[in-house]
């Protein structure tokens, strides 16, 4: 569960990101001060978060690797991060390209949700892949901006919890984690 700090959706999508900042810089996504920190920043505006173009270059960097678990292949498929039948938009900002072993496993789910489901909640918080997470959080903020509920509180949360379709599968029910960022996006 993240701090107290956290206390919005847009909060919750902040500190995933500065988890992403204090990996990036070799701290590792569980340095509680360095994130908080990059959280703060990113909340003032301090530090803004890159832009999609950092992105695509990494991707570019590995042209031949799947996003997701790395495997080098020349067969690599499109994939959306949020998926289609999920609401999510049919465009660069929510694609990334992935083995077909990654792409069937997935599936409809969302990332998030995806890799609770095949690694634990754990993994799910801490080890979604750089590219991956960080075009998928930056999407996700304008999809949450577009649908009013990036300033949702944590107060607020038994409401966002009736709009998501993980049910049981919740781990942490009506408290904010990594996956009530995606919940509401359903098919």
């Amino acid at each position: 569960m993240p701090p107290s700090a956290v206390r919005t959706i847009k909060d919750l999508i902040f500190w995933q990101y500065a988890k992403i900042i204090s990996k990036s810089a070799e701290m590792g996504k569980k340095n509680y001060r360095f994130i908080m920190d990059r959280f703060k920043k990113l909340q003032s505006g301090e530090v803004e978060w890159s832009t999609s173009i950092r992105e695509y270059i990494k991707e570019k960097e590995k042209e031949d690797k799947c996003i997701y678990c790395g495997e080098e292949t020349d067969n690599l498929t499109l994939e959306h991060l949020l998926p289609l039948s999920r609401q999510g938009p049919d465009s660069p900002d929510n694609a990334v390209r992935v083995c077909k072993s990654c792409n069937s496993s997935k599936g409809s789910k969302r990332p998030y949700e995806w890799f609770y489901d095949k690694y634990g909640f754990e993994k799910a918080k801490y080890e979604m892949p750089r590219i991956a997470e960080g075009k998928y959080l930056k999407l996700l903020h304008k999809l949450h901006e577009q649908n009013g509920t990036l300033n949702l509180h944590k107060d607020e949360l038994k409401e966002l919890c009736k709009k998501c379709d993980l049910g049981s599968k919740c781990p942490e029910p009506e408290k904010l984690s990594p996956l009530c960022i995606e919940g509401i996006f359903q098919k």
